[in-house]
């Protein structure tokens, strides 16, 4: 499990299927969970340079971890150890699917969302992209609109964010489970 709080940007030393991530984490150990832009990978060959991770053909098809090209920058968090703080809200690095930015200016990033996840996402409520918890400040016609203060920008892979590129979307795991007691779970 993960907060949403984004600890460093990694960047792409090698792509998938056994993607290689350099980054500074001092404390990683072989076999930590680890969440690479909001999707759950387990540390191997972790070394002074950083970790690699296997992706599953799963994992390749529903997040943009296969898109990814050496040198691109990763969000990063380490699992939430239980004597910590929930800063942000409950990430479980389970992607839901891919959104698109629509757009990203002036502190408004706005993600166009898969059909099949729209139902999840209300006003107000948390939503993760690319591994950030954010609060989504209104959603219309599958269009997801977040405010990002500066600190968030500048110390997410947020700050290289461009329209057309592809987001990891988790929805809060909550409504997925108020709606399977109202019976009305379909995946």
């Amino acid at each position: 499990m993960f907060t949403g709080l984004i600890e460093q940007v990694g960047r792409v030393a090698a792509p998938a299927p056994r993607i290689r991530i350099a980054c500074t984490f001092d404390d990683l150990h072989e076999g930590d969970s680890v969440s690479v832009n909001g999707c759950c990978l387990t540390a191997l060959e972790v070394n002074t340079w950083g970790f690699s991770a296997d992706l599953a053909s799963e994992t390749v098809a529903r997040t943009n971890l296969g898109d990814l090209a050496p040198g691109a920058p990763v969000n990063l968090e380490r699992s939430l150890r239980v004597d910590a703080r929930l800063g942000g809200h409950i990430v479980q690095g389970h992607v839901d699917g891919t959104g698109e930015i629509v757009s990203f200016e002036n502190g408004w990033l706005v993600v166009r969302v898969p059909d099949a996840l729209d139902k999840y996402i209300v006003e107000k409520g948390s939503i993760s992209i690319d591994g950030i918890s954010l609060t989504v400040a209104g959603i219309a016609d599958r269009v997801v609109r977040v405010a990002i203060i500066p600190h968030t920008q500048s110390h997410t892979n947020l700050a290289a964010a461009k329209p057309g590129a592809r987001v990891n979307l988790e929805v809060d795991i909550l409504a997925k489970y108020l709606e399977k007691l109202s019976n009305g779970y379909t995946r």
